[in-house]
């Protein structure tokens, strides 16, 4: 199952719940709820972060490194995944959560090991990168990636496509355990749309999918090359990547599929989409 359309992963209270033990891998998950007041929950053996997809929200942390007293958050969020970054907060494992407010929040969450403090992070400290150029430009934004914010086993992006592009292209994998390539379960979840997904297989095994995706719809990604993420035209698509893997370094180190690797070097004569950034003029 790499294809899970919207609605077939829901349980109260979350509208998307993506475990380890559903998707059949250890690491990487995923949840979405549509809140409107409040939801306690407890990380567990997760650590998590709350990402306003659109709205707002106050996050209240009780855990073992906020030293006794709750820790407590308040997410400004935005209108929009098209309207620029968020702020986002960390919640460490073994942490009683919760969350008040209005608006589609996500969790991306990962297995975990060491318990980090809470923590606020400003969207003024989001990252945001031009990828790509021409009809393969794409915007990233790098709020939780490594060396950006600290996880012991998360990593998490999101992907804005303008109508018409294609982004996650070249066609890449990170499956194997080498100089370059690290190995990480990914989940992609979609905001906007329709799209398409494609997923094929590698060295690692068997995979063929190529999905129409559009918001609240999950591909996920055990193994195998993945791209392109394909807008069609007049729709712009969003999707949130959530990534772990089993090495004590954070790394979303990957390997183009040879016969696409090409495609990279025909950037550097291209300008790049005038349509992007979506929500950030600086």
């Amino acid at each position: 199952m790499t294809f899970i359309p919207y609605g077939k992963a829901a349980s109260s209270p979350w509208s998307v719940e993506i475990t380890p033990e559903l998707a059949g891998w250890t690491y990487s998950g995923l949840r979405i709820v549509e809140l409107s007041g409040t939801v306690t929950f407890s990380t567990g053996a997760e650590e998590m972060l709350v990402v306003p997809l659109s709205g707002s929200c106050t996050v209240t942390i009780t855990s073992r490194s906020s030293a006794g007293d709750p820790a407590v958050f308040r997410l400004a969020g935005r209108e929009s995944v098209f309207s620029g970054p968020t702020d986002f907060a960390y919640l460490p494992i073994d942490a009683a959560v919760t969350l008040t407010g209005s608006g589609r929040i996500a969790l991306p969450a990962a297995r975990a090991t060491r318990a980090l403090p809470p923590r606020h992070q400003p969207a003024s400290a989001v990252p945001v990168e031009l990828r790509g150029a021409g009809q393969a430009t794409r915007q990233v934004n790098n709020f939780a990636a490594p060396g950006v914010f600290e996880c012991d086993k998360l990593v998490a992006v999101e992907v804005l496509t303008p109508a018409g592009n294609w982004s996650s292209y070249p066609p890449h994998k990170h499956d194997t355990a080498h100089e370059g390539e690290a190995v990480l379960e990914e989940i992609y979840y979609f905001e906007g749309g329709p799209g398409y997904q494609r997923v094929y297989s590698s060295e690692r095994g068997h995979i063929d999918t190529l999905a129409e995706v559009s918001s609240g719809d999950v591909v996920l990604v055990p193994y195998g090359y993945h791209g392109p993420s394909m807008a069609a035209p007049g729709y712009d698509l969003y999707y949130l990547n959530v990534l772990a893997g089993p090495a004590d370094e954070r790394s979303m180190a990957f390997c183009d599929d040879p016969e696409h690797a090409w495609i990279r070097g025909t950037w550097a004569g291209q300008e790049t989409d005038p349509r992007l950034p979506f929500g950030r003029t600086s």
